[in-house]
């Protein structure tokens, strides 16, 4: 059986694309090793059909976390056998190119946005052009890429002129069911039910302005679930601004119990916004967690959310960030129930078109060359 060693700067708890590249591989017939980091607040791994291991770090951000990390996965890879090596993004790419050279072993990048874009790197010039130098020395000699979506696929091939492989992070039809009941997940029970999920929940991402027009949203609750940079602001902001009864925070969850949640919304909230080159051509999980859960969206327009919301009619669009026109938007939708049981609707139809199950294919198409 042959070994594919899957890297990742995640703690790998809610990293679901990486978890579906994993279960794909398996399904192949690679023995499987996913390779991430552990955090002192990291949720327990949930029983998965292939190897994992966890590094902890003493440093948990800044040039010395990203520096402890690729050492201490150089050297991890280095002493373990593989004849597959798969690295997601770009903070995971040089050692396991070292590695490739050093032993010959295959290689796969899969870059999940367009990472010397992304906020974090903007006014950080020598931080950036580190990035880049990287990028730009390995990227030109890679043969198999993937990525997210088309737009960032199309930045990548006008700047390297390469082909890549276009895989969505699209959810899995679900075999979760919705077993819990609002009372027992402790959700308002009279009241709409707003939800803004995620990972990533960082600055520009319009959390902030969905929490400020909660002020002006008529009967209903809004629950931020999962973890991120803005979490801290966010929770000053509810208290300020007294909308403790209005806005609730709920810790990260595991993917099967997330499901619970986001199945009794009454809508889901994609909130991005275009500061950014990465977070202009986005196409954030969450959007296809509603779909499948059923739930109607608001979105910004970012062209691959937009292309989504106006083919498959699963969601509104706002125009602008002003929390007054977000509160407006949310309560139109609200009071219009005819209109969101079209919008459940077409979110039933979609999802038999957008599912892992069906894009699955090209990831195999990829791997299937190293069997």
């Amino acid at each position: 059986m042959k070994t594919a060693i899957v890297s990742v700067i995640s703690d790998l708890s809610t990293d679901r694309r990486v978890h579906r590249t994993c279960t794909t591989l398996k399904g192949l017939g690679f023995d499987v090793l996913l390779v991430g980091r552990r955090r002192r607040s990291s949720l327990a791994l949930d029983k998965r059909d292939y190897r994992t291991k966890r590094i902890f770090l003493l440093f948990d951000k800044g040039f010395l976390f990203y520096a402890e990390f690729n050492i201490r996965l150089f050297f991890y890879l280095l002493f373990k056998k593989a004849d597959l090596l798969v690295a997601n993004d770009l903070d995971t790419m040089l050692p396991n190119y070292l590695i490739k050279c050093l032993r010959r072993k295959n290689i796969v990048y899969d870059s999940h946005e367009y990472f010397t874009g992304v906020p974090e790197l903007e006014g950080r010039k020598f931080v950036r052009n580190t990035w880049l130098r990287i990028e730009r020395w390995i990227f030109p000699k890679l043969n198999d890429i993937i990525t997210v979506n088309n737009s960032i696929a199309e930045l990548y091939r006008k700047e390297y002129h390469k082909e890549l492989t276009v895989v969505r992070n699209i959810t899995n039809l679900q075999k979760f069911k919705t077993e819990k009941s609002k009372k027992e997940l402790g959700l308002a029970e009279n009241k709409f039910i707003i939800i803004l999920q995620g990972s990533g929940i960082n600055v520009d991402r319009g959390a902030e302005e969905a929490v400020m027009a909660m002020k002006y949203v008529r009967d209903a609750v809004l629950y931020i679930i999962g973890d991120g940079d803005v979490l801290d602001i966010l929770k000053k902001m509810v208290t300020e601004m007294q909308l403790e009864n209005k806005v609730i925070f709920i810790p990260k969850q595991p993917m099967d119990i997330l499901f619970q949640y986001t199945s009794h919304a009454d809508i889901g909230l994609t909130l991005d916004k275009d500061t950014n080159i990465n977070y202009r051509f986005s196409l954030p999980n969450k959007l296809f967690d509603y779909i499948h859960a059923g739930v109607p969206v608001l979105a910004s327009p970012l062209p691959e959310v937009k292309n989504i919301i106006q083919q498959f009619n699963v969601g509104e669009l706002i125009e602008n960030h002003k929390p007054e026109h977000i509160a407006a938007k949310l309560n139109a939708l609200l009071v219009d129930k005819p209109k969101r049981d079209v919008l459940k609707e077409n979110c039933i139809i979609a999802k038999m078109v957008l599912n892992w199950e069906s894009e699955e294919k090209k990831l195999i198409d990829v791997f299937k060359k190293f069997i």
